[in-house]
């Protein structure tokens, strides 16, 4: 046992570039206009005197970069602890809307995106994590920016597509996806309490990321997304740490 997996696995990763893709999380920040702020308090801190610091954290699961699993939205579906530890290291594929975003908020992907990708790429991998790039993290942390609210109280963000969700999930074979913005659905759709495309993901048993962050740093193919979460029992959301290595 003088070799093992690290001897193997170190050469790939010397030279390579890791990129955080979560936000750090705290009180005030953008959220889901249901759920209530975060509160943190201090049960023991060393600036007090205390011989260590310890903080209490009261916070919806679905809080900052965070995972949502299919019982988020789907009754009976798999919950975080049942998601199992090897769909947490996924080839990672990047859609880039961003450009499109740039002049319409409300920009979606299409079928044409994943052709162009493709052309230069090959096909999408079975078992990916494909992540949409608009920009919108860039927004964070303003929660006025990241709604983006007319005078109707119509939001306009962007959001992902049935019609590329459907390839994706149906004839790729994706394993999850995630996406900068709050919501998988775009502001538009929102707005009117439609969340049609978040049951849709969650109702495949594929789970996602939302509100993730440095898209704009990573090639659009040949990287790797590892996610990681707490383990809830019976959990249905949860703040996630997500990076790339590329």
């Amino acid at each position: 046992m003088t070799t093992g997996l690290w001897q193997e696995l170190a050469p790939l990763l010397r030279n390579r570039t890791f990129t955080d893709l979560t936000h750090a999380f705290h009180p005030g920040q953008p959220r889901f206009a249901a759920f209530p702020d975060e509160s943190r308090e201090a049960l023991f801190d060393m600036e007090k005197g205390d011989g260590f610091t310890a903080h209490r954290y009261s916070i919806v699961g679905q809080w900052g970069t965070h995972v949502d699993p299919p019982s988020h939205f789907v009754r009976g579906g798999r919950t975080l602890d049942q998601i199992p530890v090897d769909q947490m290291v996924l080839p990672l594929v990047v859609l880039d809307i961003s450009q499109r975003v740039h002049t319409d908020a409300d920009a979606t992907p299409t079928r044409g995106d994943i052709k162009d990708w493709e052309s230069r790429n090959g096909a999408i991998p079975a078992g990916s994590f494909v992540a949409l790039r608009t920009g919108w993290s860039h927004r964070w942390p303003d929660p006025e920016a990241m709604a983006n609210k007319d005078e109707s109280g119509t939001s306009h963000t962007p959001g992902w597509s049935q019609e590329v969700l459907g390839c994706l999930i149906e004839e790729r074979g994706v394993a999850a996806v995630g996406h900068e913005q709050t919501d998988t659905d775009p502001g538009m759709a929102t707005s009117q309490q439609d969340f049609s495309l978040e049951t849709y993901v969650l109702a495949q048993d594929k789970w996602q990321i939302e509100l993730l962050a440095h898209l704009d740093d990573l090639p659009e193919s040949g990287g790797v997304l590892m996610a990681s979460w707490a383990k809830p029992l019976g959990g249905s959301g949860f703040p996630a740490r997500v990076f790339a290595i590329h």
